[in-house]
């Protein structure tokens, strides 16, 4: 399937795949038609996570991509060689290795050190930064760069890589499943009586370019779930109602929160994989883009789908020229979607509305 080679200039124009596990069909839809498909009592959940700029040049041949915030102060980050997005992050050849105590100078005011060297693989580090506080946080967004791949054209802004909700800045790559999601979409889709809640995911990277690491994406990712947000999800499901997660990130959060029954409100760590064993216990539907076969995203929507219905819908939207990744199309996996939808417009002619 072809990726979105830029943001949309108007996500109103996104597609919408919709999957119905229990009718074992789908359709082809727009993003506007997404409330139609949401009723009073469902509860949509979104992650409010804002994008980091966690690209770093610390020299020509040496790039650090931030992946994650540990608890002691510390973050970790991955090495990349010689170049840059402009060429696929397998290409980049091995960059030089680098030692414990190992002084990294990023400019603009920024610096950091080597901690730990991971025994495994010598691309992924633990840094530390000598800045502290506020003015850490001036010199990343002054000397950093948003993560970004060679599908697309230009360099991207930050913000470019913001949903129109974004708050605290967690996330190291843009939790896309929201970015269709206009504020139109959202009062159209609480207007029809649906409930909005938001909980904040670390999203990480999708790609390091190393076969053996990207086996073991995602890696361990922080989330925080307040007392308002568990309370919804509780509500809704002990209503008989549908929690939609929107994205991967929610709902590796939610079912983690979840493991021993009630969602739990908190600020916790998941290295939570879901895939086709995998009993939900907090999430009914998922809000997502398209990406390839083989991937861990692709395997979390078996969670939601058969693989059959994934792999038949999925040929079906890259013969329709649906494009994927982050700026792509999106995909609404929904029991009784469609059979729903037909019973709520029998006569509908037009081509969006046909099952496949």
């Amino acid at each position: 399937m072809k990726a979105a080679s830029l943001p949309r200039t108007e996500p109103n124009r996104e597609r919408l795949l919709v999957l119905d596990p229990e009718a074992e069909t789908y359709a082809d839809f727009a993003i506007t038609d997404l409330p139609g498909f949401l009723r009073a009592g469902d509860a949509l959940v979104m992650n409010d996570a804002a994008t980091l700029p966690a690209s770093l040049r610390a020299a020509e041949d040496l790039e650090l991509r931030l992946l994650s915030h540990l608890d002691d102060g510390t973050w970790l980050a991955l090495t990349l060689g010689r170049g840059d997005f402009r060429e696929p992050t397998e290409a980049r050849g091995e960059p030089r290795e680098l030692g414990v105590g190992t002084p990294l100078d990023f400019g603009r005011g920024l610096s950091a050190r080597v901690v730990s060297v991971d025994r495994a693989s010598p691309r992924l580090l633990r840094i530390a930064f000598e800045q502290r506080g506020g003015a850490l946080w001036q010199a990343l967004y002054r000397a950093a760069r948003p993560i970004q791949y060679a599908y697309i054209e230009r360099p991207l802004a930050l913000w470019d890589v913001q949903n129109g909700y974004a708050a605290r800045p967690w996330a190291f790559e843009l939790p896309s499943a929201g970015k269709p999601l206009s504020f139109e979409t959202l009062f159209r889709i609480e207007a029809r009586g649906v409930t909005l809640a938001h909980l904040t995911h670390a999203a990480g990277v999708s790609s390091t370019g190393d076969p053996l690491l990207d086996a073991r994406l995602p890696l361990a990712e922080r989330y925080e779930i307040s007392e308002h947000t568990a309370a919804i999800v509780q509500r809704t499901r002990a209503r008989g109602s549908r929690v939609v997660a929107v994205g991967t990130s929610v709902t590796r959060a939610l079912e983690a929160a979840s493991a021993g029954g009630a969602v739990r409100a908190g600020s916790e760590t998941t290295a939570l994989l879901l895939g086709p064993t995998s009993r939900l216990r907090a999430c009914d539907a998922l809000l997502t883009g398209l990406h390839e076969p083989g991937t861990s995203h692709y395997s979390l929507l078996e969670a939601f789908a058969p693989r059959a219905l994934l792999d038949r819908s999925f040929e079906h939207a890259e013969r329709q020229g649906y494009l994927q990744h982050e700026f792509g199309d999106s995909c609404l996996i929904l029991r009784g979607a469609l059979r729903r939808e037909k019973a709520l417009n029998p006569a509908a002619a037009q081509p969006s509305g046909i099952c496949y």
